[in-house]
């Protein structure tokens, strides 16, 4: 710590040892820094205020049908991404600052001096944002600020209709490559289809089940066949039996009984309506009436013919006595049943012949069915893929449409302009009244290091202990310098010197910042 206090105090003798040097730096610098500090030239500044307003009525009424992107991230995007070589170029014709650049590397110098001075700041998260830009003549920053918010708003209404667009124009070539997918999917499915038309059901069944259904179908059959091979066979029999029956009985019958006793089912039922219509007669008409005549004489022709019919039949029956038996009802009705029977039984040999020759045919099928099988899966598999994905396409494209539509009506966000562009009526740079001050300490910063340079080096050895740690050698004493009464009056005038110059320094540089601080106000 010694060592240290030793040290600066060493380093502080040597700096007021060459105070006059340094407080000569000290003016001249900070008359320098007055110079240049009051030859910056004065700085207007033009600002605008924009709010974007990203909330627009339709886009809630068109959700789900187009497609909403973030707009407020868009607008900051695009507010990040404005000040951009393109876009300052476009401003520098638009505000006619080329006028006056006649090379191109004034013109590239103009272009970067721009970049670093154009701001766009985002006030707050209400989506106001503040323009500004500084130069030295204020219509000039004016015009600037104006060709920048009129590139704020064409660029975001450009770029929302061209990534519409370059979206759209995506979406159409996706679908025709899918367009093309599915036609060619298709055309495998056909030809799949007509390859191996036998082996598909309109239900979708696979080959097992296919198998399945045949199986059933011939064990359901085969019943049925053998039901109805039984019923013929019973019917047959019973035919048999009451042929046998019947014959004597018939013969007998029609020799013994009277002739109006036989019965004769068709004209018996005439008959009994004659005379069911002879009574209805009777009950309104005399015996001479007319229909009542006409009746008796229609029964009595009726009676004999009936007669004539039953002889016919004991002809018959005296030639064929089995003839005549065949014309009773019950065996006319087992006959009938005998015949349906024998239909049915040949019309069910035939379905179970087709049902062998379909179980047969499936079975030498189901061999390759596996393989037919899993062809047909992958193809369908291809197929809806690529049918889903052309429909969410379409409607993809169908979105963007509805997109671009809702963005020329609404637009991506309204932009309101708050402020329109002005130029401040007074220089908002540079700000003399803190770089004057800043002259005045650099100018005393770089006196103090002119003076501690120059201590360094001219070194001087202000005590014994430094020289002896210095030269390594033994150090046999110190002589004291006693200063008299005109050293020391010499030294006291020195310091006020010096100590009136440095304040007549600061003092300047006081008086002058009231002075200019004054006159400011006035111009103001």
């Amino acid at each position: 710590m010694d060592e240290l206090i030793s040290q600066i105090s060493t380093a502080v003798k040597g700096v007021w040892k060459h105070r006059w040097l340094g407080l000569l730096v000290a003016w001249l610098i900070a008359a320098i820094g007055t110079v240049v500090v009051l030859s910056v030239p004065d700085k207007y500044e033009a600002t605008a205020r924009i709010f974007v307003d990203t909330q627009s009525i339709l886009k809630p009424l068109m959700s789900g049908l187009a497609v909403q992107p973030n707009v407020d991230q868009q607008v900051v995007m695009l507010s990040r991404t404005l000040i951009s070589r393109p876009n300052v170029e476009k401003l520098i014709r638009m505000a006619d600052l080329d006028l006056k650049t006649q090379s191109k590397s004034a013109q590239d110098a103009l272009i970067d001096q721009l970049m670093k001075t154009l701001e766009i700041k985002n006030v707050g998260r209400d989506n106001i944002y503040v323009l500004s830009y500084r130069d030295t003549s204020p219509d000039r920053a004016k015009r600037v600020v104006q060709s920048l918010v009129s590139i704020f708003v064409e660029s975001s209404l450009g770029a929302s209709r061209k990534d519409s667009d370059t979206a759209k124009k995506f979406i159409d070539e996706q679908i025709k490559t899918y367009e093309a997918k599915l036609e060619e999917a298709e055309t495998r499915l056909k030809e799949f289809r007509v390859r191996n038309i036998e082996l598909q059901t309109a239900d979708g069944k696979d080959m097992a089940g296919q198998i399945g259904a045949v199986s059933s179908q011939l064990s359901q059959a085969r019943l049925e066949l053998r039901e109805a091979e039984n019923a013929r066979d019973a019917a047959r029999r019973q035919l048999g039996l009451e042929k046998s029956q019947n014959t004597d009985i018939t013969s007998r019958s029609l020799l013994q009984e009277s002739a109006m006793s036989i019965s004769t089912p068709e004209i018996d039922g005439r008959i009994e309506v004659q005379r069911r219509n002879l009574d209805a007669l009777l009950q309104r008409f005399t015996e001479q009436h007319p229909d009542v005549v006409g009746a008796r004489r229609l029964i009595k022709e009726l009676e004999d013919l009936k007669r004539k019919e039953v002889q016919e039949l004991r002809k018959t029956a005296m030639a064929n006595p089995g003839a005549a038996s065949s014309n009773s009802l019950a065996y006319q009705e087992l006959n009938r049943l005998l015949a349906t029977s024998e239909v049915q039984v040949a019309s069910l040999r035939a379905r179970v012949a087709e049902y062998e020759t379909r179980f047969s045919r499936a079975r030498e099928l189901m061999k390759t069915a596996p393989q037919v099988e899993a062809e047909f899966a992958q193809l369908n598999r291809d197929y809806d893929i690529n049918k889903k994905n052309y429909n969410d396409l379409v409607s993809r494209r169908e979105s963007a449409a509805l997109t671009g539509d809702l963005e020329s009506a609404a637009g991506v966000a309204d932009f309101r302009l708050i402020d329109p562009p002005r130029a401040s009526p007074k220089p908002v740079a540079p700000n003399r009244l803190l770089l004057l001050p800043l002259a005045l300490l650099a100018g005393l910063g770089a006196g103090v290091a002119v003076a501690f340079v120059a201590s360094q080096l001219r070194a001087v050895f202000y005590d014994g202990r430094s020289l002896r740690d210095t030269v390594g050698l033994p150090l046999l004493g110190v002589v004291t310098l006693v200063m008299d009464e005109g050293a020391i009056r010499q030294e006291r005038s020195d310091l006020i010197k010096f100590l009136g110059a440095s304040g007549g320094l600061v003092g300047v540089f006081i008086a002058g910042m009231v002075v200019f601080y004054l006159m400011s106000g006035w111009a103001g």
